[in-house]
């Protein structure tokens, strides 16, 4: 594996950190759906290891998001994510995350979705870890709060008011290490930031397994962090695209993408859950695709 040497070196301690951005905005939207689908599906794998896994989270959110609250209601973007999910006869790479969903709502209407803190969680073994990084003191509160009532008998699960980014790499042992790596995308550095701390995680532990999330906007910056983290020679680069148009116009969220670093085998997986989103939230000259860049 390389070291890959940036022109400009990010700060990964910000003096001021993002606020406006929140996961609640977008709980449950399509890319909601590939993202903590494909997830789910690798901490399967994970876990199917008996040795002890530590996960970090470097963007967690506040865990748990009401539908009905304002900030979901401003955009309604899961009335066309998992509330089409939650009606369709999928494929069963989203039976864990359906499970989830229904599990969060037991009188059967849908209200409530768990962010991947709680997805995790959910997943992991006693004698596992989970660290949770925000930036806002309040979702960081909330999280801890979620944690502290579902962890119990589960993983040790805590969340940290942290810069994610700085996470990555940072306190790796003999443990297994795995990240999600899912942003706000609203400092111009982030794609430095998510190549620069992907190469620093490797350079901790080879082995980590490394999740990111990015939106699909203009083709030139999507190829741009591919080309980025190509140059770090990590040992397997696996991505799975759900475009639901052309990638023409920059200014429009256009498609999502999963991105896997050292992941086990998750092809078949992705290819089915990229091709229902496409075909069920795209639109004309929508396309999936699921492509292996190295390894």
């Amino acid at each position: 594996m390389k070291s890959l040497k940036l022109r400009f070196k990010p700060d990964v301690r910000p003096k001021v950190p993002p606020l406006n951005y929140r996961h609640h905005f977008h709980a449950g939207n399509f890319a909601d759906l590939l993202k903590h689908a494909l997830w789910l599906r690798l901490l399967v794998r994970l876990t199917a290891d008996p040795g002890p896994l530590t996960v970090v989270d470097t963007h967690a959110g506040a865990g748990l998001y009401d539908l009905q609250d304002a900030m979901a209601q401003r955009s309604r973007e899961a009335e066309a994510g998992i509330a089409r999910l939650m009606a369709a006869d999928a494929p069963g790479v989203f039976a864990p995350l359906k499970a989830a969903v229904t599990a969060e709502n037991p009188d059967g209407k849908l209200r409530y979705y768990p962010g991947s803190p709680l997805l995790t969680v959910r997943a992991l073994r006693k004698g596992d870890r989970f660290v949770g990084c925000e930036l806002r003191e309040d979702d960081q509160a909330t999280l801890q709060a979620l944690l502290d009532q579902r962890a119990r008998g589960r993983a040790e699960a805590r969340a940290v008011l942290a810069d994610g980014y700085a996470e990555l790499g940072a306190g790796a042992d003999r443990r297994r290490h795995a990240y999600i790596i899912d942003p706000p995308f609203e400092r111009g550095d982030e794609y430095a930031q998510i190549i620069d701390g992907v190469g620093r995680a490797l350079e901790a532990d080879p082995r980590a397994v490394i999740a990111i999330w990015t939106p699909l906007k203009d083709l030139e910056t999507f190829d741009s962090l591919l080309r980025g983290l190509e140059a770090i020679d990590p040992p397997s680069l696996l991505v799975a695209e759900a475009r639901l148009r052309p990638l023409m116009d920059p200014m429009k969220m256009n498609g999502t993408a999963m991105l896997f670093v050292n992941a086990p085998e998750l092809q078949a997986d992705a290819r089915a859950a990229a091709e229902w989103v496409v075909a069920t939230c795209g639109e004309r000259g929508g396309k999936a695709q699921v492509r292996r860049l190295v390894g």
